[in-house]
């Protein structure tokens, strides 16, 4: 059990989250591509909930008849609005997050 960033402040099932420490780093996420920049090989994604330095390792086109759950609920997360604050309750990050060494 892991105490997720956003939420309700209890403790969850580390797969019911978006927690960094899993037992692997994969994650899974819906996003917009905002610009492809050919000439340096970058994909520009708005609306990504991955922590900031994970890598995007493939990218799917969305697909409405096979992706979209518009009935879907979000669980234990239902009735946040996703406007509160991230809070991080571990230190040190793990190292996947942490500035390269130069």
């Amino acid at each position: 059990l892991i105490r997720p960033p956003r939420g309700p402040r209890r403790k969850q099932g580390v797969f019911a989250t978006r927690s960094p420490h899993r037992p692997s780093r994969l994650g899974l996420s819906a996003l917009r591509i905002e610009k492809v920049d050919y000439s340096s090989a970058t994909i520009h994604v708005l609306g990504c909930d991955i922590l900031d330095g994970s890598p995007v390792l493939d990218v799917k086109p969305y697909v409405p008849y096979c992706d979209a759950f518009p009935g879907a609920r979000a669980g234990w997360l239902q009735g946040t609005d996703g406007t509160e604050p991230d809070h991080l309750a571990y230190w040190p990050p793990p190292d996947h997050l942490l500035p390269p060494d130069d």
